[in-house]
């Protein structure tokens, strides 16, 4: 995989704090940067895939049916 430098202003106690991290596992700020970006790709990744699952079933009309909702609602309410 190629990499590629990218530039971005950071408030300088986010850049404080990162550097702290970066000293605590003893890496460097590189390494944090590109775990978090990471993360966050990994988290809106889904997200949006999770989305467009959601908006398909709807145009299919895939909804679930009233029975489906309060077994779902009850077992979920039950748990607790």
């Amino acid at each position: 995989m190629s990499k590629e430098n990218i530039t971005f202003r950071i408030d300088s106690d986010r850049k404080a704090a990162l550097d702290a991290i970066a000293a605590g596992i003893n890496r460097d700020r590189n390494y944090v940067l590109n775990e978090a970006v990471a993360a966050y790709l990994e988290i809106y990744q889904w997200q949006i895939e999770e989305i467009q699952k959601g908006i398909a079933e709807a145009n299919a009309e895939d909804f679930a049916s009233d029975e489906e909702v309060k077994a779902t609602f009850a077992r979920l309410t039950n748990a607790y």
